[in-house]
């Protein structure tokens, strides 16, 4: 292996929390639009969704993209502005694959929030795009540790 696998956690959790989230953060908030080429910079396809309502593969770029602005409407129409991550965790398996987990407290500029979702991303390094996230499992929450979330097994 040509990279330890804490570097390739940092690798991953720089790629999301200071390059996708922000991006996403600005479009979520309607600084800029949900385009295609913007979804799939970090959206693979096939992509596995099972939160808020979808169980199901999103087969096709078109169908990722509506994957991401059904979570984006609602918020806009909340006057979304910003998250704040109360909790995270980001794993790496291999050089190519990692999970990230996450709680997002979605807000409006007053800091009133908007939503909290324990997040799942399951995240791959494709070869010559770059990370991707290839799944994402969630759950409504009220919880800010992860751990007081998840279930387990031993």
């Amino acid at each position: 292996m040509t990279k330890s696998l804490d570097a390739i956690a940092k690798e991953v959790s720089a790629w999301f929390f200071e390059d996708y989230l922000p991006t996403w953060v600005a479009v979520g908030a309607g600084k800029g639009s949900a385009t295609k080429d913007f979804i799939l910079r970090y959206w693979g396809v096939p992509l596995y969704t099972d939160a808020l309502g979808q169980n199901a593969w999103a087969m096709t770029p078109q169908g990722v993209v509506d994957f991401l602005e059904l979570n984006q409407v609602p918020l806009k129409a909340q006057s979304y502005t910003h998250t704040v991550v109360p909790d995270r965790k980001v794993t790496a398996y291999s050089e190519n694959g990692a999970a990230i987990d996450v709680i997002w407290s979605r807000r409006r500029a007053d800091e009133s929030e908007v939503q909290r979702l324990a997040v799942h991303f399951g995240a791959a390094r494709l070869a010559k795009e770059g990370w991707r996230v290839i799944s994402i499992q969630g759950v409504l929450t009220s919880e800010s540790r992860l751990d007081a979330i998840w279930g387990t097994a031993t």
